[in-house]
């Protein structure tokens, strides 16, 4: 590790300076800590500026901020920050006090050895301006195992201290390419009980974190693999080793993991060029892979798609979650055959009752609920020819969500065969998510066209009250206008008026 390496800018060590000359005026002490320390001996940018004191650090930071020409924040009881703007630019400095009688012992309270290592933050400032060296205040060994790329808890009950640490563990190990420590796994194994424990909106963004970057499905087996994974979500826990018809390779534990994988695996082959799409052991003779290539950029460019959104954390959530409701729908009849009936359905409760203790937004919240709902839909639809009703009710149900609907319904193909051979219904499903695509990124103005006449309207020109035989004749009029039977606002009340008629003559 070569420190030397990494280099401040003018003016952030100008801020060191000055920071560090304030605590040595009021005759305090004051180290730089934690990640700061960690991110600089291993050569990356420092972005936020760590800084501990055994003076009172709320004090001292408004002092610093009105000194520094910045401002204050109270982050919470253990810190405060002071946030300096030059040029376009932010400097963090976050002051916390000393916990413990020394600073050693400050570092025995934290999360993890290469998180408890600290540096006088004067030497810190001398260093990178002087070049002089710097001594590393290392109770528990961090640096060596930073460099030895092992990550190892700080004391045994560091996760009982704060059970978060143990997803912050995860984010660490995928961060910095860490591996973890025989006893910190093993404390890992024995704490998980307690995650829960940590607020919600804690643990909502280190998942979210822990599931951002590409290989989530190897995260995930590890959060498995230490009883993390069914503390967060018990509702997996019958999955596991739950038989599935023969075209499953695995059970739907693992179906369930498989799936965010052939997801990140489908979004990175869109992202490639056509030539390497077509390529691909999984494009069909009809050449639809690259056909939704194509169909995908456009929809990018339309503002209805992200490529980044596909492989979102909440939608890799969605990909974990989409056969929630299998184990409670589980039936085997008389010949042994296995069925989960409306299972999207008796999914959809559990999916939302997940992430609402996931602390997750309305917004994910929504999303998950749509992909658990249809990501049956567009095989469903690859069974039989698909009509262009059944696209348009598609596409008014889900609107651009039906997109990422249907790429996660490849994607549960993909996670049902495994290592297995596709089989024929492969180019089926493509081929109408093709048709699908199609439809709603060249054609929407066709098959979702404006209405004709509004709900006031219609109700005073055929006399009927506010209620849902209302929406059942908008929704009539909006197909046959889609269909190419209805062309004005006139045919449209003729068409209404009669299809009242024969309603009421139902009724």
């Amino acid at each position: 590790m070569k420190r030397e390496e990494y280099q401040p800018d003018a003016h952030t060590l100008q801020l060191l300076e000055r920071a560090a000359r304030h605590f040595s005026d009021h005759h305090r002490s004051a180290y730089l800590v934690g990640g700061s320390v960690r991110d600089l001996l291993l050569n990356e940018p420092c972005v936020d500026w760590d800084i501990v004191t055994d003076g009172d650090a709320p004090g001292l930071a408004r002092q610093l901020a009105n000194k520094l020409g910045g401002y204050y924040a109270r982050m919470h009881e253990k810190a405060s920050r002071v946030v300096v703007r030059h040029e376009g630019v932010e400097t963090i400095l976050d002051i916390s006090p000393q916990q413990g009688e020394s600073i050693e012992a400050d570092l025995r309270l934290r999360d993890f050895t290469i998180n408890a290592i600290a540096v006088e933050l004067a030497s810190v400032a001398r260093h990178f301006t002087a070049g002089a060296p710097f001594a590393l205040i290392d109770p528990l060994h961090g640096a060596n195992d930073l460099r030895e790329r092992r990550l190892r808890v700080a004391s045994e009950r560091a996760f009982q201290a704060d059970p978060l640490r143990m997803l912050r563990a995860v984010r660490f190990m995928m961060r910095y390419q860490l591996s973890l420590e025989d006893r910190t796994a093993q404390l890992l194994t024995r704490d998980a009980p307690l995650l829960m424990k940590a607020a919600p909106q804690r643990i909502h963004d280190e998942l979210y974190a822990i599931l951002r970057p590409a290989g989530a499905t190897e995260r995930l087996r590890f959060l498995d693999q230490h009883g993390l994974l069914t503390t967060l979500i018990p509702e997996l826990i019958p999955a596991r080793g739950m038989r599935q018809p023969e075209l499953h390779h695995w059970d739907v534990f693992e179906h369930s993991l498989e799936s965010v994988a052939a997801l990140e695996r489908l979004s990175a082959l869109f992202q490639q060029e056509p030539a390497e799409v077509a390529r691909s052991p999984l494009e069909s003779e009809e050449s639809d892979l690259v056909a939704i290539h194509t169909l995908l950029y456009e929809a990018q460019a339309q503002g209805i798609f992200q490529f980044a959104a596909l492989t979102s954390a909440p939608v890799k959530l969605a990909a974990l979650l989409h056969d929630i409701g299998k184990p409670v729908t589980h039936t085997v009849d008389e010949d042994g055959s296995i069925h989960f009936y409306n299972h999207p359905q008796a999914g959809v409760p559990l999916a939302q009752a997940i992430m609402q203790r996931l602390s997750a937004s309305t917004q994910d919240r929504r999303l998950v609920q749509q992909i658990v709902a249809h990501h049956m839909r567009p095989g469903q639809l690859a069974q039989t020819a698909v009509t262009e009703r059944a696209i348009r009710r598609y596409f008014v149900d889900l609107g651009p969500a039906g997109l990422s609907v249907a790429l996660m319904a490849l994607a549960d193909y993909l996670g049902m065969r495994g290592p297995e051979p596709l089989t024929v219904h492969w180019p089926r499903h493509l081929a109408t998510a093709r048709l699908l695509f199609t439809r709603y990124i060249r054609e929407r103005e066709r098959i979702l066209p404006p209405r004709l006449i509004q709900p006031d309207e219609l109700m005073h020109r055929l006399n009927i009250e506010p209620g849902p035989r209302v929406g059942q004749l908008l929704e009539y009029i909006a197909e046959a206008q889609a269909e190419g039977r209805v062309h004005s606002r006139q045919d449209a009340l003729w068409l209404a008026e009669e299809k009242l008629h024969q309603m009421l003559s139902e009724s």
